[in-house]
């Protein structure tokens, strides 16, 4: 099957996901100011160890084959491994991203000893300056210092997870660097504007120029970089980068929350695009199959706004949650449109338009009023 017949395919749903994300939990002991889901605080109403091993059973009879792992920072559930072993032991294989916080010596030589399991550690800068502004001061640090564990337990070629940003975007060949010499994996994903990430993504986003510069590096390296087809806005530009390129929201990829809500994908956690909860009659099964805002979504798309653009079929009209957080409309261009069309729309969006994240679990900022000195 083409590339080409097999997105179309893909278009139109599948009977499973194939890229299911499940965010474990909201709890963080990190806040990045471009976090997707807003996590610092666990949310009370997180689904027990019971209810997730009864979503596995379920992913299990649907034949889903592995999970993305999230959070918040997962392993701060005391029932981490517990999830993750049941997981593993009906045959669905786990990949979890992390800070590295809580992945010791011991820990990772535990998590070595683990078949079908994969492990994404986030870094934003290859340099602690760049990354600690992003994700908080010591969190590079302790993420290099988990990959060195990882590295001395023979855990195997791991993978280092990067949010690309206008302060890193001359960094890409250091971070391949820094993959290759654990003989790990570099990925490299799309800033959103969702979560926190719609207050920052303003002053965090790449410029048009640092575009083309993704482009060319990503066109350069992508056949050993994975992207979770993050930038396929990009193909706008010419020769279309490796992957599916397509926006799967709905169709072959969702999102379950800690408090098990289904939401089109990790980007748009907004009631708009709520499909369900596993909670309902009929579970996760009947929101993926039923659900009416995923049998829409899987529907013919028109071109919208793009239609008089030569580019529509090279782009797909760009990332959904690009456009919604940004106060564009669905049927509209990206806002990082390559061509220019998103810019000028954007500066049209009066302030305030743009639809705001469901929830946000910030931890509150609190202050420490210092004694006075003794005089």
């Amino acid at each position: 099957m083409s590339a080409e017949s097999l997105v179309s395919q893909m278009k139109f749903g599948l009977d499973a996901p194939i890229c299911l994300t499940w965010e474990l939990t909201y709890a963080c002991n990190l806040q990045c100011i471009h976090c997707l889901s807003s996590s610092g605080q666990r949310d009370s109403r997180e689904l027990s160890t019971a209810e997730a091993k009864k979503v596995l059973d379920e992913l299990r009879d649907l034949q889903v084959f592995y999970i993305n792992i999230g959070g918040g920072e997962p392993m701060i559930r005391r029932d981490f491994f517990d999830i993750v072993e049941y997981s593993i032991s009906n045959r669905i294989g786990v990949k979890f991203s992390t800070n590295g916080a809580f992945i010791d010596r011991a820990r990772a030589q535990q998590l070595a000893a683990m078949d079908y399991l994969d492990i994404q550690l986030s870094i934003d800068g290859v340099d602690a300056a760049t990354n600690d502004a992003v994700r908080g001061e010591g969190s590079y640090a302790m993420a290099r210092r988990a990959m060195d564990n990882l590295a001395e337990a023979g855990f195997g070629p791991f993978k280092i997870s990067v949010v690309v940003t206008r302060h890193n975007v001359d960094q890409l060949d250091g971070f391949k660097a820094i993959a290759d010499s654990y003989g790990a994996q570099l990925r490299v994903t799309r800033l959103r504007p969702s979560g926190r990430g719609a207050d920052s993504w303003h002053n965090l986003h790449p410029t048009n120029d640092q575009q083309m510069q993704i482009y060319k590096w990503l066109l350069a390296n992508g056949e050993n970089v994975l992207t979770g087809d993050s930038f396929f806005h990009l193909n706008a530009l010419g020769e279309p980068l490796p992957g599916l390129n397509m926006c799967g929201a709905g169709r072959v990829v969702c999102l379950i929350d800690p408090i098990g809500d289904v939401y089109a994908c990790p980007f748009v956690i907004h009631d708009q695009f709520k499909a369900g909860s596993v909670r309902d009659e009929g579970g996760f099964a009947k929101v993926w199959k039923q659900s009416d805002l995923f049998l829409s979504l899987r529907e013919p798309e028109s071109a919208g706004a793009c239609s008089s653009c030569g580019n529509y079929d090279a782009c797909q009209g760009g990332c959904m949650a690009a456009k919604f957080f940004t106060g564009l409309p669905l049927d509209g261009p990206d806002p990082e449109c390559v061509t220019g069309y998103g810019a000028s729309q954007l500066a049209n969006v009066p302030v305030g338009i743009a639809p705001k994240p469901a929830m946000d679990h910030t931890k509150p900022i609190t202050f420490t009023r210092k004694k006075p000195a003794s005089v």
